[in-house]
């Protein structure tokens, strides 16, 4: 086991009387180190980085290896992978760190797939802060993409109002309204808004603003230009054609002139031949 990874083995022999623990067969569990604890509670301020220390304790005659992960709560462990000899303990130490509210656990697996767990609260403490950010905003055919950030500390449920001006006026004008959406802190998500009655042809200037409980505010926007393509090209073809057109039966009547105007020199030519 490798020195940085910090883990501590202790003899069981006066320590058979730890920690309540959650136990996996075949004579391994897993628990909360130093004291009686039943699970693991941390709290901080929002960012904070907080320090706790987990043990497996393995009483069977053999060694035992399991790894370690977490659920529900964002855990680094010291080591993930820990060999535990027979009736000795590991001690692994772990971080945690959360910017709400978190409850989850702490997950041993061995190599047969046993199973043992530990419950793990965070709580956050410290002033709440609501912060939200539009980013990234552009008009893609019929639909307008945007991502939403939550920059606070508090979850929350955005209100959006749609506005396009075009070059004639406004185009667009959606009343705020609540999404189907609760973005937790410090979260990005992608979303969509439909605009399936979009100008046909226009230049136009999108503009978003979102909306949440506690003052978050924020706006964004992008310009998009519209164009018949279909419609331009069929116009094109036409005028193309026309002009195809027009030039044959130009050459059509240069030919038919100059015919008219060489057929006198014939005639005399033969003549004078006949002569």
């Amino acid at each position: 086991m490798s020195s940085a990874a910090r883990v501590l083995l202790v003899s069981l022999l006066l320590v058979l009387t730890v920690a309540p623990s959650a136990s996996a067969a075949d004579g391994w569990s897993l628990a909360p180190s130093g004291g009686s604890r039943p699970s693991f509670y941390a709290e901080g301020a929002p960012g904070a980085v907080l320090q706790d220390t987990v043990s497996v304790i393995n009483r069977s005659g053999r060694a035992v290896t399991v790894r370690l992960s977490g659920t529900g709560v964002p855990v680094v462990f010291a080591d993930g992978r820990v060999r535990v000899p027979a009736r000795t303990r590991a001690d692994v130490p772990f971080t945690v760190s959360g910017r709400d509210d978190r409850t989850g656990t702490i997950v041993a697996r061995d190599r047969d797939g046993r199973t043992a767990t530990v419950p793990v609260r965070l709580r956050v403490g410290g002033p709440a802060l609501s912060a939200l950010t539009v980013e990234h905003v552009a008009v893609r055919g019929d639909r307008i993409t945007y991502d939403l950030v939550n920059r606070g500390t508090t979850a929350l449920v955005p209100r959006l109002a749609v506005h396009a001006d075009g070059f004639f006026g406004q185009v667009l004008d959606r009343a705020p309204r609540t999404l189907p959406v609760r973005l937790p802190p410090g979260r990005r998500l992608r979303l969509t808004e439909p605009w399936p009655d979009r100008p046909a042809l226009d230049s136009v200037d999108v503009r978003l603003t979102v909306t949440a409980a506690g003052g978050a505010h924020d706006s964004a926007g992008a310009s998009a230009g519209f164009v018949p393509w279909g419609a331009v090209a069929g116009a094109a073809g036409t005028v193309t054609a026309g002009a195809a057109l027009l030039l044959v039966r130009r050459r059509r009547r240069r030919k038919a002139d100059g015919e008219a105007l060489e057929s006198p020199r014939t005639e005399v030519e033969l003549t004078g031949a006949v002569m």
